[in-house]
């Protein structure tokens, strides 16, 4: 048996993960990360449910009977997640602070605290599963609930770090999972599902980066003409794919404008009709800068199945590495608005192999 900390976030699936560990006989203990958002006096994190979620962690350990304790892990986030999504903000491409929370928080600070603190193990409500391969070394698969599937957001740990993780409900579907809480009496059994870091779930992102990057207005322009439409506050604001909140209307066929690029020359908001010939808003060819590798890395060109983004589909597609460490991809289908900055996640069929950054 091993020695467990289970990083409990007040929510049910976590809860259910100690729950089942502590069936299983292991030595489990129960720990809240807190972040840098819980400490912000900020009215823009204010609707941030952080004093509830440590009383709903709390109270489901006690239920429980497992040791519980809060980490105080604020200056680590605000390093590794809050400064990264600022960064990318305003340099202009699409953060994605979950996969960093994974990597550089959960299974990176919090998991070095952990065995500093004797533990084996630590284990999160992630729906995936643990693989092993024949030399001993780990590899995720996908969780057996597609519909909540989490693989994605790990494409980024690193191989070594999984050596201490630990995914107890990946093989549960998530009404099972409800079930168990109900029929252990678990304190947050009918909690609603979060969603995802607090600032941005439940705050608007403009609100929150108004508070760090400062507007810097400029013309939003037809990609294909140059024909200025109306002004933009910042670039920041805005990511390729996006129809919403531009602040111009439809044309008199009714046809919405989406934005297909940015030029930072200029400062100028590249948009065109939202329609399958808009100039930048497909494509099949891609670089992936900066790629992580979860599993054994993949060093010949092959083709493999990537999820663009989370909650897409997997895709086939050729896969060639430079001797950078970057590579190379070709969709074999044209993939919608892929913006740099942006995630894939690098699979063979079940096991997720690694992640990379679109360049």
């Amino acid at each position: 048996m091993a020695k467990i900390l289970v990083a409990l976030s007040g929510g049910v699936d976590s809860a259910v993960a100690a729950l089942l560990l502590k069936q299983q006989g292991h030595e489990v203990a129960a720990a809240y990360m807190r972040t840098w958002m819980n400490e912000e006096g900020s009215a823009i994190l204010a609707d941030c449910p952080w004093e509830e979620d440590i009383r709903q962690a709390k109270a489901v350990a006690a239920h429980l009977d497992i040791p519980f304790e809060v980490v105080n892990l604020i200056e680590e986030y605000r390093q590794h997640v809050v400064d990264y999504l600022i960064r990318g903000y305003r340099s202009g491409v699409t953060p994605n602070p979950d996969m960093m929370c994974n990597r550089e928080m959960k299974f990176g600070v919090f998991a070095k605290y952990a065995r500093e603190q004797g533990f084996d193990e630590v284990a999160t409500g992630h729906y995936c599963r643990m693989g092993e391969q024949p030399d001993g070394s780990r590899h995720v698969l996908r969780g057996v609930d597609r519909n909540k599937d989490q693989s994605y957001f790990l494409a980024l740990v690193r191989q070594e770090q999984l050596k201490m993780a630990r995914f107890p409900i990946g093989e549960l579907a998530k009404p099972r999972v409800r079930e168990l809480a109900r029929e252990h009496n678990l304190p947050n059994a009918a909690r609603k599902d979060s969603q995802g870091i607090c600032f941005l779930g439940k705050v608007d992102i403009n609100a929150f980066l108004a508070a760090y990057i400062p507007d810097r207005p400029g013309q939003i322009v037809r990609a294909a003409d140059g024909t200025v439409l109306g002004d933009h506050a910042g670039l920041h604001h805005f990511t390729l794919g996006q129809r919403k909140g531009l602040g111009i209307p439809s044309n008199t066929d009714f046809k919405n404008y989406v934005v297909t690029g940015k030029d930072f020359e200029n400062n100028r908001l590249l948009v065109a009709f939202d329609e399958p010939d808009a100039p930048g808003l497909y494509g099949s060819d891609f670089t992936l800068r900066d790629i992580s590798w979860a599993s054994s890395p993949v060093t010949e060109a092959r083709v493999i199945d990537i999820m663009p983004r989370y909650r897409d589909p997997q895709v086939k597609t050729d896969f060639t590495p430079q001797p950078d460490g970057s590579a190379k991809i070709r969709f074999h289908e044209s993939q919608r608005a892929l913006a740099p900055g942006q995630i894939a996640a690098l699979y063979d069929g079940e096991t997720l192999l690694g992640g990379g950054f679109y360049a």
